[in-house]
């Protein structure tokens, strides 16, 4: 921080001092606040709000096609899923498969995985079809209901996927299965769940 020479009387106090202009904010936020979340009161333009995207993140090397990667977040966070390719907007394209594990075609984010030294042959599967917009919810246009129908219940669509989605699973699935059954205990393994007991340390593991 800049500082700035001040006399100080007293014969015992060095005759000088060097005392800082800026003494920063007296004030700091209880919560963490981003600095792409408001300009502040100045009004001045946060240059990190016009940061620009660099691109997609770079895939690891330890994550290659067949890799067994072990999911730490979302619905199947303690779960094995076999690596397929990595997406255009840098997400993983990643298969439990789901006759093995429940795990089916889905995205995640390499940030959210660990890279086992496990591989699974998938030099049988074709992922070209598979992209960002393959997995893109449909944009349904909402109705504006009269008053009659107001007490009327809704049809229940259907939760369940689609044919040509089960379709495409089940394609994966038995090019999957061809390498998987090569190697013994590899399906049991892909069913087993990740799991840390007292003392275990994380960071000293192989995988």
């Amino acid at each position: 921080m800049p500082a700035v020479e001040k006399k100080i009387g007293g014969a015992k106090n060095g005759g000088s001092r060097k005392v800082e202009t800026d003494k920063g904010p007296k004030f700091y936020a209880a919560d963490d606040i981003s600095p792409l979340a408001s300009t502040g009161k100045s009004g001045k333009r946060n240059p990190a709000r016009e940061a620009k995207s660099k691109g997609i993140a770079k895939l690891r090397s330890s994550i290659t096609p067949g890799t067994v990667l072990i999911l730490l977040a979302g619905r199947f966070r303690g779960r094995r899923a076999v690596f397929l390719k990595q997406l255009a907007k840098g997400l993983l394209l990643v298969s439990g498969p789901y006759c093995v594990n429940g795990i089916p075609l889905r995205r995640v984010n390499q940030a959210y995985c660990i890279a086992t030294s496990t591989k699974v042959d998938v030099g049988g599967v074709d992922c070209k079809k598979f992209d960002d917009a393959y997995f893109a919810k449909p944009v349904t246009k909402k109705v504006k209901k009269d008053g009659k129908d107001f007490l009327k219940e809704d049809a229940k669509a259907s939760t369940g996927p689609s044919e040509a989605r089960a379709a495409d699973q089940k394609a994966v699935d038995d090019a999957m299965m061809m390498g998987i059954q090569k190697v013994p205990m590899l399906a049991a393994y892909l069913k087993s769940r990740f799991s840390l007991s007292k003392g275990d340390k994380p960071h000293l593991m192989k995988y």
